[in-house]
């Protein structure tokens, strides 16, 4: 009797260890999707600099996107959603009509690669909050507080829908 209340408990034990465990893991996961995020984010509005540097661009969608691309960089957190949103716009905007930019393949391609990453990112990143979020709903982790003080992630929403840029022309070169 006492060996089956000793077993029961130390199973008991071993669950709600592996529990708190997997709400770690999925805390890790989120902070480590978050830095990519932040990374593929930072890389866009260095590609989107480069672009505007390349002086290929007519001055007022140069102007428009170099100022999107410094308030990206410069929001505080709690703006940088509208802030990076803002920048996929005035990208879509100045970078989409891309038949008057012959002379910037290279750079319109690193636009649409780092936008493409982003999107990627972000996808990851919510997926991960959206895991932790669920495994944190259900009554036992909420009973005994197996997430500890962790704050509960949130989701990162943007517009980050990547330019329609045509991939450039195949020369003789390219196989």
């Amino acid at each position: 009797m006492v060996a089956a209340a000793v077993l029961a408990l130390v199973l008991v034990a071993f669950y709600l260890s592996w529990r708190a465990t997997r709400l770690d893991r999925l805390h890790h996961r989120v902070e480590t999707t978050r830095a990519a995020l932040d990374a593929a984010l930072l890389r866009r509005g260095s590609a989107v600099l480069d672009l505007v540097a390349a002086d290929g661009l007519p001055p007022e969608r140069a102007r428009a996107l170099a100022d999107a691309a410094t308030a990206a960089r410069r929001a505080p957190e709690t703006q940088r959603e509208l802030a990076e949103s803002a920048l996929s716009r005035a990208l879509r905007a100045a970078v989409e009509p891309s038949d008057a930019f012959g002379g910037l393949p290279d750079h319109l391609t690193e636009v649409a690669s780092a936008a493409r990453r982003v999107h990627l990112a972000r996808t990851f990143h919510n997926d991960a909050v959206a895991d932790t979020r669920r495994a944190r709903r259900s009554r036992l982790p909420r009973a005994l507080r197996l997430a500890g003080t962790a704050p509960l992630p949130d989701f990162f929403e943007i517009d980050d829908e990547p330019p329609a840029i045509p991939p450039p022309p195949a020369g003789p070169d390219t196989l």
